[in-house]
């Protein structure tokens, strides 16, 4: 009976890590997760009074729930984008930058 419960015992000590692999390479032949991103990184710091072309503009995300990011209500004629993790406040109609809020 002892040399019977030995022989299991060391039969299940052999057999866990070739169940293990066999785990590890079921998930290896998953199909990959492909992440489709927009992302426009610019390693560009941003000073108050550039002013910005519309190419650049373009590529800026508008912030409509300022409120959410805990920015102020932006003046008229002017707008929160977001770019990286930055917030820029611009002039709508000259794209001058008045204020920036970095974010962490």
């Amino acid at each position: 009976m002892k040399k019977l419960f030995a022989v299991l015992l060391s039969a299940s000590f052999l057999a866990a890590p070739l169940v293990a692999a066999t785990q590890a390479s079921a998930q290896d032949h998953r199909r990959p997760v492909v992440v489709k991103r927009d992302v426009h990184a610019t390693n560009y710091r941003w000073s108050r009074g550039h002013r910005m072309t519309p190419a650049e503009r373009r590529h800026m995300q508008d912030v409509r729930d300022y409120r959410r990011y805990r920015l102020s209500a932006p003046p008229r004629g002017y707008r929160w984008v977001r770019v990286d993790n930055d917030y820029l406040l611009i002039g709508v109609a000259s794209g001058v930058i008045a204020n920036i809020i970095a974010s962490r």
